[in-house]
């Protein structure tokens, strides 16, 4: 054991020296570390055109892991399907926000980065996530690869993407500027976070004055449903809804959306009704084959 220790300590001491005398130019000057690099293709240049010069706003469609929830199994977006989504969300949401709200407040909030993943986010309680929201910055779209099959039904699409997209970004503004306390207070004690989904949560909630299963969760969750389904919905709908509803769930739904409504006006100068309306013919003339969503000319 003396000897073993000996060497050890005669080698650990000269170590040092061994180092200290190795020429410098040994080293490689090139980091081990390569960044993916890539030759800009045509739709890259549409993209720096539609929304990095503009806003500011990456939008990527290029797998890469450290962007994905390592929780799911995920795969890349198809090309093809990323070129249509990307048009979606610049026609049904930031060229809605610009003609609505004005393209100084897009600037300001809408979300700088978009992620694609091509597959949901499955979970092990038999529901899937479309997207989600971190921190006010990004925004990632789950399922991208279903996009071709979804553009014949506008109902199709909001389920899908659209209507992610709004209530994504309703999370983003109430980042920004929190909602009044008294939305929390209208069916406070009824939110049931991850039970929604289970039986005798997943019908019926209209009776207890929530617009979808989805906004029993949580308060912050039923906002940003309160929002996105009401713009991506017609009046014969709400309505609809409100009959559905009876006499309590209706007046609970009816002070929700007022609450939406005052916050929408006063935080932002968004007029609620005006913004559906806006989203209503947009989403109409993409269904009608109106609007191309494939061209990536920069003309």
């Amino acid at each position: 054991m003396k000897d073993i220790f000996k060497y050890s300590l005669v080698l650990a001491m000269a170590l040092p020296f061994c180092m200290a005398c190795a020429p410098e130019n040994d080293l490689s000057p090139e980091s081990i570390i390569v960044a993916d690099q890539y030759e800009k293709n045509e739709f890259d240049l549409w993209l720096d055109a539609n929304y990095v010069s503009p806003y500011n706003i990456e939008f990527k469609y290029r797998y890469e892991s450290i962007e994905s929830d390592l929780d799911y199994y995920t795969i890349p977006a198809d090309y093809d399907c990323s070129v249509v989504l990307a048009h979606l969300v610049k026609y049904l949401c930031i060229d809605t926000y610009d003609e609505v709200a004005g393209v100084d407040f897009t600037r300001n909030y809408f979300p700088k980065e978009f992620f694609l993943i091509g597959e949901w986010q499955y979970k092990n309680n038999g529901t899937y996530i479309l997207g989600t929201a971190e921190s006010g910055k990004k925004i990632l779209l789950a399922g991208v690869n279903y996009v071709l099959s979804s553009l014949g039904s506008a109902t199709t699409l909001n389920n899908r993407y659209i209507k992610t997209i709004h209530h994504e970004f309703t999370h983003i503004l109430n980042q920004t500027l929190d909602y009044p306390v008294s939305f929390q207070e209208v069916t406070g004690s009824s939110y049931v976070a991850d039970l929604w989904s289970e039986d005798g949560y997943d019908t019926g909630y209209e009776e207890r004055g929530f617009i979808s299963a989805y906004s029993q969760h949580s308060h912050g969750e039923d906002f940003a449903e309160m929002v996105s389904m009401y713009i991506t919905h017609d009046d014969d709908w709400w309505q609809d809804l409100l009959e559905t509803a009876g006499d309590t769930g209706s007046s609970y739904l009816q002070t929700k959306l007022d609450i939406v409504k005052s916050y929408f006006s006063d935080s932002f100068g968004i007029d609620v009704d005006d913004l559906r309306s806006t989203v209503l013919r947009r989403q109409e003339e993409v269904v009608d084959g109106a609007v191309d969503l494939t061209s990536l000319s920069l003309e």
